[in-house]
């Protein structure tokens, strides 16, 4: 592997387009710590740092400040981070198998592709134009969603920083969608989910240093947690990432066979292939969905009434309480099946199967392909399910049944440790091919298991 990074920069083309990744990561990171005019950003810095230290559910603040790479907590330009235009692009993806103008565009090919990337462009500054007006209200209000009076955050609020607060997250968010564009057109990997990765790998130092003050507290205090819980934790930790490459990775090969047709003087097909069913199908999107849908019900009955049923409702669904985790792991379940059904088809995977004289050994080609398919996908689907269960919720249930802060326990499983495993794979996967293509070994020399029909 090693060498494998070595011969990366022997290539030209190729180096150039990880230096210039490199310097557009830097500038994202850059426009992280520039603060919104009008904000005085110590203010907020050191009452997000007292949560996260206190925490063990995290919550909304918290993490949104883990995917904006401490940003929030600046309260720097791109606070917003890429996340609106995240949203935007999944809102399109859910509404074009509905709308048929939309289901038309995307079969035009590359123009009507062009087409929906505007869209999701326009889209994306209309979410950003209400999200920070949200976020420029919450800095003049913090008791409002902060739950805390901030004496001295927005020392001159009113319309005129309102106004000023927007257009900056605004144009930070737009210039975040513009560079994650450029990364991904000249660079090396997808830019948005590089742009997403690096955000959350920049609060692992905090998390390192959180975790070395839980096992040495120093000024002479005792230590809350035992050297064996750290120990633990060290073992714990690539069992987590060894467990998620492999979800990642795995996928159901359906054997495939193209029947020989004589075109001409030429003979076409014959040859035996695979279709490839990933079992986290869904990646991880059902995370993202239920996160987004049991962020906000709680803090948002909780305005409403101050006390009674509702204010026990609020209680019931907060994070760590019995019935938020049965409402998290449904909606994670019912996100991933009903991801798949928006898009996968396998309608048209066996018509397209039928129409190239393609058929699955011991099925018959047409309804009974699609059955067949739909069957199959659904029960691995369901495997892929329990483990997106199991991975979101372990970092809540770390921080409660071990008192670990939760920014911490958020490097034990979650939607980031997802993000990072699944950027980081599709990167190097894209750094193998250039290395291949040019006669270098990869970064997996051998060692590769041969998958089974």
């Amino acid at each position: 592997m090693l060498s494998a990074f070595r011969d990366s920069f022997k290539i030209p083309e190729l180096r150039e387009r990880i230096l210039f990744t490199f310097g557009l990561v830097a500038v994202c990171r850059l426009g992280a710590n520039i603060p919104v005019p009008g904000v005085n950003a110590g203010v907020l810095s050191d009452f997000i740092s007292q949560i996260e230290q206190q925490s063990s559910t995290g919550g909304v603040l918290t993490l949104f400040n883990l995917f904006s790479g401490g940003a929030i907590e600046q309260a720097a330009v791109f606070a917003l981070g890429i996340m609106p235009y995240i949203s935007a692009t999944i809102i399109l993806q859910l509404l074009t198998p509905v709308i048929p103008s939309l289901e038309r565009m995307a079969r035009e090919g590359d123009s009507g592709r062009q087409k929906l990337i505007q869209f999701g462009r326009y889209l994306t500054v209309a979410l950003c134009v209400i999200q920070g007006w949200m976020l420029a209200y919450a800095l003049q209000h913090p008791e409002d969603l902060f739950g805390a009076a901030l004496p001295g955050l927005v020392p001159n609020p009113g319309m005129g920083f309102q106004i000023l607060a927007v257009t900056c997250l605004t144009a930070g968010t737009v210039l975040l969608m513009w560079l994650g564009e450029q990364i991904t057109a000249r660079g090396i990997g997808n830019g948005i989910s590089l742009i997403i990765t690096v955000n959350i790998i920049a609060r692992l130092p905090g998390a390192i240093m959180q975790a070395v003050t839980m096992f040495f507290p120093g000024g002479g205090q005792q230590a809350a947690h035992n050297p064996a819980k750290g120990i633990l934790m060290l073992v714990l930790i690539p069992i987590i990432i060894m467990g998620i490459v492999a979800i990642t990775q795995a996928e159901r090969k359906i054997p495939v066979q193209y029947a020989k047709r004589v075109v001409g003087r030429k003979m076409y097909g014959g040859q035996n292939t695979f279709l490839p069913l990933r079992i986290n199908y869904a990646g991880v999107m059902p995370i993202i969905f239920a996160d987004a849908l049991m962020m906000f019900p709680y803090k948002i009955i909780g305005w409403i009434s101050k006390g009674g049923a509702l204010q026990a409702v609020a209680t019931a669904i907060s994070p760590g309480h019995a019935w938020w985790y049965i409402l998290y792991t449904t909606l994670i379940m019912f996100f991933s099946f009903f991801w798949v059904a928006t898009q996968f088809n396998p309608i048209q995977i066996a018509d397209d199967l039928k129409k190239y004289g393609g058929y699955i050994p011991g099925v018959r080609p047409g309804k009974p392909t699609a059955d067949f398919l739909n069957h199959v996908m659904t029960r691995i689907t369901l495997a892929g399910a329990i483990f997106l269960t199991v991975i979101a919720v372990a970092p809540t249930l770390l921080s409660q049944q071990f008192n670990i802060p939760y920014l911490v326990a958020s490097f034990f499983g979650g939607t980031g440790l997802l993000i990072i495993v699944g950027v980081m794979l599709d990167t190097m996967r894209q750094i193998e091919s250039h290395l291949l293509t040019r006669h270098y070994d990869g970064f997996l020399k051998r060692g590769k298991l041969r998958g089974r029909f």
